[in-house]
């Protein structure tokens, strides 16, 4: 069967699937997503852990200070308990060197850090491999070790064995469905993917393609031009019976708050991380923190505007529901649910007023249009400015694609910007930076347009409707 083209237009669209609910495509999609492109992740995204130290930095302060509370009048014997700590969606492995490593510098009497064990969970093999291979963490390679399976189902962990949990920009990528409610029906969005028709002519054998696809064949799929940014979707919403659902009686309690035919995530693995978290911390643990972009605000979820997912690279990331996470903990039976800002967490840890780059960006009160390349070069000479006072304790160089359309001399220019910034500086443009470094940064950032007072008003701005936020709980 030879592929359609273009020119048939009763091929278009040319189907690649059928409809299912968007949690199974979304399961479909990360597999193939990860194994064809798992290697360039951070060409399509990046995480606050996957390069920056300071939220590595922030949870080794804040673990030390609560072990050192908890071993308070507990006696000698505490002091050889073995401590496992998670980390649910490792990633690179740059998280968890960091936290070693401000572990290890905080624990002078070594109290702590020979009783760790570190264990790197990770359901991508192609993720936990670049982990395997850190050559920061492998450092603690007597401290760690690897776990290649998902955070919702850890059955070969005991009861009651884990002290701390870090989930980090992980809640996103598990299983989410999109609900509404309509006429006394609960409804969930289906999809159904085709293929963009101006690519059906580089697809000669379409059935093979097709048989790869739905097998997630990655030796077979790489033979083929890259599809995954290319697929088109289209939606139609069925009824879902309430008893199908997880925590069917908490989701069916918290659509009664949205307004009818308003859609909003359910974010069913995240859900379901929770109960194994609560499962796997001992009754003393330190607790569990999840680290992700999403909303508790009512009124932001009852908004049929807002944005539901992002699609990076063909990956579909979707926005994280803490308002139904915290109903849903406390269905658990977890009244101790917290959820802050991000930001605030880190702040308070590090005893550090902090910004990410990409909030002093969003400062400057007349940030550039015009051409995509405009825009890289005004980012990489605040980069410049910033690194004047910012010194890393990591030697990583920035990963700064500049857009293919720069004009010849102009891509030049930043070319060589770019590889003048030190191996010390920012090393990506969600970073954290301190007040401190800002404000020694200041007179450079006031050449490129930076406001003092704006960037003073900036650090004290509440968390966005839509932000990245820190849902923790201990266990009672």
């Amino acid at each position: 069967m030879s592929a359609p083209t273009a020119k048939d237009p009763d091929a278009l669209p040319q189907l690649v699937g059928d409809f299912q609910p968007v949690d199974i495509w979304q399961t479909h999609i990360n597999r193939l997503f990860y194994g064809l492109l798992g290697t360039r992740v951070r060409e399509f995204y990046q995480t606050f852990g996957a390069a920056d130290y300071r939220l590595g930095y922030a949870l080794a302060e804040d673990y030390w200070r609560q072990c050192v509370s908890r071993e308070k009048g507990k006696g000698p014997a505490s002091g050889s308990t073995p401590l496992i700590i998670m980390e649910w969606g490792a990633g690179n492995g740059n998280l968890a060197a960091c936290f070693l490593d401000r572990l290890q510098e905080l624990d002078q009497e070594k109290a702590v850090f020979p009783r760790i064990n570190y264990v790197c969970v990770e359901q991508e093999a192609v993720l936990l491999e670049q982990a395997r291979h850190n050559v920061d963490l492998s450092k603690h390679k007597d401290r760690v070790s690897f776990e290649c399976q998902t955070v919702e189902d850890l059955a070969s962990y005991a009861d009651g064995a884990v002290d701390r949990i870090f989930c980090n920009e992980l809640w996103s990528e598990l299983p989410t469905k999109l609900v509404l409610r309509k006429e006394g029906e609960i409804k969930e969005e289906q999809l159904r993917p085709n293929l963009n028709e101006q690519r059906l002519a580089e697809f000669p054998d379409w059935e093979k393609f097709i048989e790869a696809f739905d097998k997630v064949d990655l030796e077979t799929l790489p033979s083929f031009a890259a599809f995954l940014g290319d697929l088109v979707w289209e939606r139609e919403y069925q009824p879902v019976e309430a008893k199908t659902l997880p925590f069917r009686r908490t989701v069916t309690e918290f659509l009664k708050g949205i307004d009818e035919e308003v859609l909003v995530p359910y974010n069913v693995g995240a859900c379901q991380s929770l109960k194994e978290a609560q499962r796997l911390l001992a009754s003393d643990a330190i607790g569990f923190s999840s680290f992700d972009a999403g909303t508790a605000d009512p009124r932001v979820l009852n908004d049929p505007e807002k944005p539901c997912y992002t699609v990076q690279g063909g990956q579909f990331s979707f926005m994280v529901n803490f308002q139904l996470l915290q109903a849903v903990a406390m269905h658990l039976g977890i009244h101790t649910g917290i959820i802050e800002s991000q930001r605030d967490f880190v702040s308070r840890s590090l005893g550090a007023h902090v910004l990410s780059v990409m909030d002093l960006l969003a400062s400057h009160p007349h940030p550039p249009g015009g051409e995509p390349w405009q825009l890289d070069a005004f980012i990489l000479r605040t980069l410049e400015a910033v690194n004047e006072s910012y010194r890393s304790p990591y030697q990583r160089r920035i990963e700064f694609p500049i857009t293919e359309s720069t004009p010849v001399q102009e891509r030049a220019e930043l070319e060589a910007l770019l590889q003048a910034l030190p191996s010390h500086g920012v090393p990506d443009t969600i970073a954290y930076l301190t007040e401190a470094e800002i404000r020694t940064a200041m007179p450079a950032l006031e050449k490129l347009g930076y406001d003092a007072e704006g960037m003073k008003a900036m650090l004290q701005f509440p968390p966005q409707p839509v932000d990245y936020m820190h849902f923790s709980f201990i266990p009672q």
